[in-house]
């Protein structure tokens, strides 16, 4: 079993030499499932690194507990934990070849030599490189090196696999082709693995659920689809992906929801996380894609600058009097509106979501 528990993790640095030192974790909770792949996700200074290395071995909690498979590793030495790591850097031997640098971590396993070479042999077939088994890393594409990197994590058949922003140094196109292979090898060998990013994108298409932290907390833990279009708090729709936060009030509530207006139009929500009451005020989160340009659209957009996206363009405008995007992806057919204009615009409210009523004044507060 491979079930990794975070019970009340905390995580206090001292100060150093005149540097103050910080609350990096703050009574963590977190459990990941045996074959899961779950994402840290959150900006720079959140906690999510810190909690990654914990869960190595390269930090020791100040508080709280840390198993894998109902064993406690809290205090146990890097090399005891049975867990793989996967660098930013890739942290490749310039001086090995493919093979041997697969070799370097199974090696300390002390297994026969026969059954070490099937498994070096098992795992470049995997990754797909056993034709540049013989190669200098510096030979190979930055794809082709972090999956040395990997194959050299896996090879160990680790109980965890850590991932530390392992994609963060490869162009867009390489990028977004490697995360889904990388999502693949995970599934298909199913070990249980925690990854950690900044890029939102890559977690909504990789994991399991997405843990988004701040401040050494977790915002919210749930699923990729939950995260994006039922957000728990205003700091999460904003920091995932583009969100317009409209104000609205409510008009009156009934089984089905609340009528709430928006500006100068009213529009049936699904109810929210709480209860509603008539004459309250409101936030909405209405991603872009949820705004259409439609001639007998309710609400009126003021256009204020137009970014052109290739497949897509935003506008940037006002609803209202409050700054909103518009995505546009049928501009090849209707044109490109200027700034200036007003544009009319119809929204689709089925995936339209109340914020909670006590994190409805979080916005403007994003670490």
């Amino acid at each position: 079993m491979s079930k990794v528990v975070f019970s009340n993790i905390v995580k206090q640095f001292p100060a150093v030499g005149g540097a103050p030192g910080g609350l990096a974790v703050n009574n963590l909770d977190l459990t990941i499932e045996e074959g899961q792949l779950v994402t840290l996700l959150g900006p720079s200074g959140c906690g999510k690194t810190t909690t990654l290395r914990m869960l190595a071995g390269f930090e020791t909690p100040s508080a709280g507990s840390i198993t894998i498979g109902g064993r406690d590793v809290t205090h146990l030495p890097v090399n005891a934990r049975n867990v793989g790591m996967v660098f930013q850097s890739y942290a490749l031997f310039p001086h090995m070849t493919v093979r041997q640098n697969v070799e370097y971590g199974v090696k300390l396993l002390n297994l026969p030599r026969r059954e070490m070479d099937e498994r070096v042999s098992e795992i470049l077939e995997t990754m797909a490189l056993a034709q540049y088994a013989d190669r200098a890393p510096s030979r190979l594409s930055g794809g082709q090196q972090q999956r040395v990197a990997l194959a050299r994590a896996v090879v160990t058949r680790p109980k965890v696999l850590l991932f530390d922003e392992p994609l963060s140094n490869l162009d867009a196109q390489l990028r977004e082709r490697m995360r889904d292979e990388l999502r693949a090898i995970q599934l298909r060998l199913g070990i249980t693995s925690l990854y950690v990013t900044h890029d939102q994108s890559e977690a909504m298409a990789i994991s399991d659920r997405v843990v988004v932290m701040r401040n050494g907390v977790i915002e919210q833990d749930d699923t990729p689809r939950n995260v994006y279009s039922r957000p728990g708090t205003a700091f999460v729709a904003e920091f995932m992906g583009k969100a317009n936060i409209l104000e609205g009030k409510v008009e009156s509530v009934n089984d089905q929801g609340a009528r709430v207006r928006i500006a100068e139009a009213s529009f049936d929500l699904a109810p929210g996380p709480q209860p509603l009451r008539a004459g309250q005020a409101v936030r909405c989160v209405v991603r872009p894609e949820y705004l259409h340009l439609d001639p007998a659209g309710q609400l009126e957009a003021k256009v204020r600058r137009v970014v052109f996206q290739g497949g897509h363009v935003e506008y940037l405008a006002e609803i209202g009097g409050q700054e909103c995007t518009i995505t546009d992806a049928r501009y090849i057919h209707s044109g490109i509106a200027e700034a200036g204009q007003s544009l009319r615009v119809a929204m689709d409210t089925r995936p339209v979501w109340i914020l909670p009523e006590n994190q409805a004044n979080e916005m403007g507060k994003v670490a």
